[in-house]
């Protein structure tokens, strides 16, 4: 079976990205957001990462 990136639908705080990446690289949630939080304060670069995923990425009800 295929893994699929997709903006999930149960593990969501915003829109989804996080929960999405962290179901796809099969690690906890938390870790992603962490490094999200991180890069944003270093930089500001997540910030448009996550706008971008959220347009980009699908929805885990498109993808099923």
């Amino acid at each position: 079976m295929r893994k699929r990136l997709y903006r999930s639908n149960s593990d969501r705080m915003v829109k989804g990205v996080c929960g999405g990446l962290a179901e796809y690289f099969d690690i906890d949630p938390t870790i992603i957001r962490l490094l999200f939080a991180g890069f944003a304060f270093a930089g500001g670069a997540s910030i448009y990462a996550y706008i971008i995923g959220i347009f980009v990425i699908p929805n885990e009800r498109e993808v099923r």
